[in-house]
């Protein structure tokens, strides 16, 4: 691991290649009120990883009062560039774990979340409702190459054989333990969270900020999950930013790196949340895709091929 001190300059955006979003010009230094990045952490990902409490039993070892901060599915023409905004009012950096639809759409954005200092992850191509785990492997495997190849060429306008940044978050973190291991032959770091947001959930941006702050007084340090695609999340960051300043929380960067990362493993009795939750959630469904009488003519008379689409509840 290598720790990398970060001047507090805040960059806005470079140039604007469309409408989404305008031209801002460079920003001076940032004012000392401002949250600003405490530290940068690269992470090595040789050999995989598999980060995040919700998931899996190790995390990255933040100390006391640091958070990470991530971004899930976007981008969105209608809300990153409020995020990128209060983010950049703050001289604060996040990473974006990006749908490679959303980024093939909207490049302009995924450039511009580069040019101003963030780190731009994956997600895979399409978001599968399905999620990867109800997939072949073989299927999975080519929708998470697939949203690579679209995320890069996006961000940096060509790909390679492997994705610049090899950070990757399973959509509602429904990993497989094949699909684990591929990623980590190809050397690909797999991005949990230690907890989230909860903004697939309609709510104000008033109470889902009461909600991140009682959880983070709980946990007390973590990557947080967040998604640039709900309004609700754009209105609240920026109340969110001034409340982790005045509470003394500080911010850490992740980028890639070459050497791995110290982590920390789950306290005695840690079980997965997302796996009781995927659970449920799919019994539920399984559930639902049963005749509950007779079979009309013509219709299936068994939920065999019937597509799981579970909501994000459990994100």
């Amino acid at each position: 691991m290598k720790l990398v001190s970060f001047r507090y300059f805040c960059v806005r955006s470079l140039a604007a290649t469309t409408g989404v979003f305008s031209a801002a010009p460079m920003a001076a230094a940032c004012p000392p009120e401002a949250l600003g990045v405490a530290r940068t952490l690269e992470v090595g990902t040789s050999g995989g990883l598999q980060v995040g409490l919700k998931t899996y039993p190790r995390t990255l070892a933040l100390d006391e009062r640091e958070i990470v901060l991530t971004f899930d599915d976007g981008p969105s023409a209608q809300t990153t560039p409020k995020v990128l905004d209060a983010l950049a009012a703050e001289c604060v950096k996040a990473t974006f774990f990006l749908v490679g639809r959303n980024a093939e759409a909207l490049p302009a954005l995924v450039k511009r979340e580069v040019a101003e200092g963030h780190t731009v992850a994956h997600h895979s191509f399409s978001h599968p409702a399905a999620t990867l785990r109800n997939l072949s492997e073989k299927a999975a495997q080519e929708e998470i190459l697939r949203g690579f190849e679209a995320d890069d060429k996006a961000a940096y306008g060509t790909t390679e054989n492997a994705p610049k940044v090899r950070f990757f978050r399973f959509p509602g973190f429904a990993d497989t333990p094949e699909l684990v291991a591929w990623l980590s032959a190809q050397n690909i770091g797999v991005f949990g969270a230690d907890f989230w947001a909860s903004d697939w959930v309609t709510m104000t941006p008033e109470a889902e900020l009461a909600l991140i702050l009682s959880r983070l007084d709980k946990e007390r340090r973590g990557i947080l999950l967040l998604h640039d695609t709900k309004q609700q999340t754009a209105a609240m960051l920026p109340g969110l930013l001034q409340e982790l300043k005045k509470r003394g929380y500080k911010i850490v960067a992740l980028a890639p790196g070459t050497e791995p990362a110290p982590t920390r493993a789950a306290p005695e009795g840690w079980s997965s949340a997302t796996e009781k939750i995927i659970a449920d959630v799919f019994a539920k469904a399984r559930r639902a895709a049963k005749p509950r009488g007779p079979a009309r003519e013509g219709a299936e008379e068994s939920g065999q091929g019937a597509t799981l689409r579970p909501n994000n509840k459990y994100k």
